[in-house]
């Protein structure tokens, strides 16, 4: 099988790997596409990001689905030609996180693409994968294998809104309009957002934050007076989910949120100064969001029941053969939203 491997910045390839075998509780995938992340982006641009980085050739990916082509023994609720959406993520179960409930916070987790660990875990940008049975979760007829696809961002969104707490009747600022700040306009409209305000520095992606359910959207490049006009009376905000990973975003997002408001910071991005007396003085609880959990289970749930509608968001598809185009792509957020590689 053919899979795109990263040996350092910049340093893709198309690679010949060995095809696996099912085991036991395991079934073998025909990925068919793959959406290109921002971790992805950071491996392919920079060979790592923070103290991560790429110390052997791995394979990219982790937001895929595809066509089930075989199965284990004792795999029961699958046959052949089940189309599935595939969690990434692999917790061990036993360690005292996952025992918890806390399986994002694994001790040993094995989550696909990562170069966390050494050796790294290989990831999904593969023609042929096998999983284990209860990561795959059933595609319903007449979604498409790109909505299918996106069940992973999306479940990163749903849990930053587990995060957040309730949201009914909240007002609602999003900061950063990418992948997952878009996701993230759903997600916390699907939780009973009163009022959902959008800001971004690029008018592409702003128009697709209005698509997918924001009520107003803000250039802070060219406007940012119109968002700090929400800072009267102590803040106008009940959540904000910081999703650009910018300190300016981050403080403009603090100025506007009323006291006791949630801040939930989603963005990676390196080390920012928070204006601690403003956080302190409205007492705002400030939240990190990491991966998701259970949440994928229920991203997939709700594109198979046309809950929402996330095919504005793929903005274009490749084929493997032209993965570094893709790549450099999917990196001009003037260009593109989600980018995806077919299989």
């Amino acid at each position: 099988m053919k899979a795109v491997v990263i040996h350092a910045a910049k340093d893709l390839r198309i690679e010949e790997r060995e095809v696996e075998s099912p085991g036991p509780g395991q079934v073998e995938v025909a990925i068919e596409a793959g959406g290109i992340c921002g971790s992805d982006l950071h491996y392919y641009n920079h060979g790592g990001f923070g103290t991560v980085r790429v110390r052997e050739p791995m394979i990219l990916g982790h937001e895929v689905a595809g066509t089930i082509k075989a199965l284990g023994e004792g795999v029961s609720g699958f046959a052949v030609g089940d189309r599935v959406a595939i969690s990434p993520s692999r917790p061990c179960n036993t360690c005292d996180y996952c025992l918890k409930g806390q399986q994002n916070h694994c001790l040993n987790m094995r989550f696909y693409g990562s170069a966390m660990p050494m050796p790294h875990i290989q990831g999904a940008f593969r023609q042929r994968l096998v999983a284990e049975q209860w990561q795959c979760h059933k595609v319903a007829n007449g979604v498409s294998i790109h909505e299918a696809a996106m069940a992973e961002p999306f479940a990163v969104a749903l849990h930053a809104v587990v995060r957040a707490g309730a949201l009914t009747d909240k007002r609602v600022l999003v900061t950063g309009c990418g992948p997952i700040g878009a996701l993230a306009i759903i997600a916390a409209r699907a939780h009973g957002a009163r009022e959902i305000v959008a800001t971004d520095v690029m008018d592409a992606v702003l128009k697709k934050a209005l698509e997918v359910g924001a009520d107003r959207v803000i250039n802070v490049a060219s406007n940012a007076e119109t968002l700090s006009a929400y800072s009267a009376n102590k803040g106008y905000f009940d959540v904000q989910f910081e999703a650009s990973g910018n300190q300016s975003a981050l403080r403009s997002g603090l100025e506007v949120l009323r006291p006791r408001g949630v801040l939930v910071q989603l963005g990676l991005g390196g080390d920012v100064t928070i204006p601690q007396n403003m956080v302190v003085a409205k007492e705002i609880e400030m939240k990190g969001t990491f991966r998701f959990h259970e949440e994928f289970g229920l991203a997939v749930d709700l594109i198979n029941h046309r809950r929402f509608d996330l095919k504005p968001l793929v903005t274009g598809t490749f084929p493997l053969e032209d993965a570094a185009k893709a790549f450099e792509t999917a990196a001009d957020r003037n260009k593109s939203m989600k980018v995806q590689l077919l299989f």
